[in-house]
């Protein structure tokens, strides 16, 4: 069996050998860009060890674990466009590289080519069940993506709305990416469906936990200045139960910062500001136990797949991982 950090190798190996000779060569300059900055590849890494747990030639799902990466690329492609984002992973965005419409016609290509490699060499008999899920699951992700922009204009979100909208947006990518490796191991129905679910969960809290960091992380590890969602006023888990969970003077002040127009403060103020609120009103306790919640969550889903602990191991060492959790 292959740990994570060697099927992430093979990931990237793969990801390197891709032949890019269509033209014109403008339209995949910018796809070609956007694989090339790297990131976690948790998406195929996940898929191949799905494999991985019940068949050990891992490389023969190589092209569904590609398209599993190059949809999700795509997905940041056009979120970076929708949110006139200027970086990503500490390099230009496509839009603004080159322009908007090559972020459109080259993440519309993306997604072309996420289909034309997930059909790739697919057993005949795995086609409809493979296809069926990434479609179905395509279709979720959009729909999260529409709530999460029509979050953006209501201040009456709930938890359950907040939750259900990254689960839609985040979770069933790694869920289906789980799945499908799974499905064309031939492994069982119910674990299948069990390894699906494990997804679900670990996606919640690797969400809840960006939402976490973003406010209480350390720059040089989180990867990014903190604060950021603050400084936008982005619905989060945080900002949702802050807003719900607060009373009198600690909601007025916060209200009033969420209503102060930018440019009328200093962001660092703002970010101490609100930061200092969420402690007075226990936000910080509230997410991390969120989050450990959807962590044992999956941990036990995990143990109810029918295979010996050992066989799971790496499987469970990177979930640990992408929480940054050991125990």
């Amino acid at each position: 069996m292959y740990n994570w950090k060697e099927v992430l190798n093979q990931v990237n190996e793969a990801l390197a050998a891709m032949p890019f000779g269509r033209k014109p060569a403008e339209l995949y300059a910018p796809i070609r860009y956007v694989l090339s900055l790297g990131g976690k590849r948790i998406r195929p890494v996940l898929m191949l060890m799905a494999y991985n747990l019940y068949k050990e030639d891992v490389g023969t799902i190589s092209s569904q674990a590609l398209a599993i990466e190059i949809y999700h690329n795509y997905t940041l492609l056009h979120d970076d466009l929708m949110d006139k984002a200027d970086m990503r992973r500490g390099m230009p965005t496509v839009h603004k590289k080159w322009n908007d419409n090559a972020a459109i016609l080259s993440g519309d290509s993306m997604l072309v080519m996420a289909y034309q490699y997930m059909m790739k060499d697919c057993p005949a008999g795995k086609v409809a069940d493979v296809m069926g899920l990434f479609t179905e699951t395509a279709l979720e992700i959009g729909e999260g993506q529409q709530y999460d922009i029509e979050f953006e204009t209501r201040s009456d979100v709930t938890e359950d709305e907040y939750i259900e909208m990254i689960r839609l947006k985040t979770s069933v990518l790694l869920a289906c990416a789980l799945k499908i490796g799974a499905v064309l191991a031939d492994a069982p129905v119910r674990d299948a469906d069990r390894l699906y679910r494990f997804g679900e969960s670990l996606g919640l809290a690797f969400q809840l936990q960006d939402d976490y960091l973003d406010v209480y992380g350390d720059p040089a590890v989180f990867g990014k200045k903190v604060g950021g969602d603050i400084l936008c006023n982005k619905k989060t888990y945080m900002l949702i139960n802050a807003l719900a969970k607060a009373r009198d003077d600690d909601k007025a002040a916060l209200e009033e910062w969420l209503a102060k127009p930018e440019g009328t403060y200093a962001p660092e103020e703002k970010i101490r500001a609100v930061t200092e609120l969420y402690n007075k009103i226990g936000i910080r306790e509230l997410c991390d136990r969120k989050i450990r919640y959807y962590f044992d969550q999956a941990r036990e889903i995990l143990a109810q797949v029918d295979l010996p602990d050992s066989r799971k191991a790496f499987l469970w060492d990177m979930a640990q991982s992408l929480l940054g959790r050991k125990a």
